[in-house]
């Protein structure tokens, strides 16, 4: 079976073309600055060189069609037809409580996921763009919604309500949500084959820090307890974004400066966390090197960070009665040993104890801890486009079968 991911921003467009039989993208690419001047494709088949296209793209229809053309090309294409296309696997941000897993796109799900575009107005609409956009160009190819969100439903109503009256919750569905589910649901499924264990079995830390971090608790390979909250503002301190922190500096940021609620929430969104703290950078490889100079305020934001993990930690092991492995992914996950030594530094009561010399690993998946330590810290990459591609087909082949 080949199957396309699409992951659609506001103005871009991610792709992988999908063969499940070795599990491995035939080819992927980027479409940047979609209904702007100057729209660019690029493009990597497998086996060949990189392929800059430039074109006038008004719309995701107009993207769609470029990375479809690009896919069945004489020159750089992978495919012959698009009728080898079996299905295609989209990335939606937000379904809030309508969507608890995975589904095959129909009328009442494209209806949910714009229902939900107030919960995820910057992806959803985006989200729902791509969908209509393959309809239009591939009405016979089966497509499959893998929303972000889905993973988090499992939440029992003691982590997900917020301490505001019932009624807002019953009213205006305000509660935590989660987010890069489809993330920690792929390395949980990896941690458990990486252990030999059935993950039903196992009590799970999943850390996905990058420039947006979230931290989940998983037991028996559902999602109990999750830091983003209802929206991926919460949590850690990330890249650009505050976290956690008391809902009336809120208020008080727009009386001292005048600014409305919209502008404090862009403020928190885009001009805080590590950057904000740091006023370096928000990549953390840039702050790595500037406190390695002696910078105060970007050792002071990687401590602040470092300590944020350290407390989830904590508490998700309380939540959790115990911690079989702790595991680290996305962009810092993966490649900062630093960062990792700094986190676990101090979980020796939790029976973690680090191999310094396989800790200096980047970007593969691999077992960091030393020979009998309790609890397992693993570093895995992460895959979602092939958590997506995953889910598509065992739909797709459940409804064949079916019918």
């Amino acid at each position: 079976m080949k199957i396309l991911v699409i992951n659609c921003g506001s103005s871009s467009l991610k792709y992988q073309l999908m063969d499940m039989n070795s599990r491995t993208p035939l080819a992927k690419g980027l479409v940047e600055r979609i209904g702007l001047p100057g729209a660019i494709l690029t493009h990597r088949p497998k086996d060949g060189e990189k392929e800059v296209i430039v074109g006038d793209l008004p719309d995701h229809v107009a993207a769609i069609a470029m990375v479809l053309d690009a896919i069945v090309d004489p020159e750089y294409g992978v495919l012959k037809s698009l009728d080898e296309i079996d299905a295609v696997g989209h990335r939606v941000l937000h379904g809030g409580e309508k969507v608890s897993g995975s589904v095959l796109i129909d009328e009442q799900v494209k209806q949910a996921i714009e229902e939900c575009i107030e919960l995820g107005p910057l992806h959803n609409p985006a989200n729902l763009a791509g969908i209509l956009a393959c309809e239009k160009i591939m009405p016979k190819t089966p497509q499959v919604a893998v929303f972000d969100t889905a993973f988090h439903q499992t939440m029992p109503p003691e982590a997900y309500l917020y301490g505001i009256p019932y009624e807002f919750y019953e009213k205006f569905k305000i509660r935590r949500y989660g987010f890069h589910g489809t993330s920690h649901k792929y390395v949980s499924q990896r941690a458990a084959a990486l252990l030999g264990k059935r993950i039903e079995k196992l009590k799970l830390i999943s850390c996905h820090l990058g420039n947006g971090s979230s931290i989940t608790a998983i037991k028996g390979g559902k999602s109990v307890e999750t830091s983003m909250g209802f929206t991926p503002l919460e949590g850690l301190m990330m890249g650009t974004r505050s976290g956690d922190l008391d809902p009336a500096i809120v208020s008080f940021i727009m009386n001292k400066m005048s600014w409305s609620g919209d502008q404090v929430t862009e403020f928190l969104n885009k001009k805080s966390g590590v950057l904000g703290l740091s006023g370096v950078s928000s990549d953390f490889r840039d702050l790595e090197n500037a406190a390695e100079q002696g910078n105060y305020r970007a050792q002071l934001a990687i401590d602040v960070f470092v300590h944020d993990v350290k407390k989830y930690i904590g508490a998700y092991a309380a939540v959790l009665d115990g911690v079989d492995a702790i595991i680290f992914t996305a962009g810092l996950g993966e490649n900062s040993p630093l960062i990792r030594k700094s986190i676990c530094d101090t979980l020796g009561y939790l029976g973690v104890s680090l191999d310094e010399e396989k800790n200096l690993t980047r970007g593969q998946e691999v077992d960091v801890s030393k020979w009998g330590a309790r609890c397992r810290v693993l570093v895995i990459p992460t895959n979602e486009e092939l958590m997506i591609a995953l889910d598509t087909e065992e739909i797709v082949n459940n409804k064949n079968k079916a019918s």
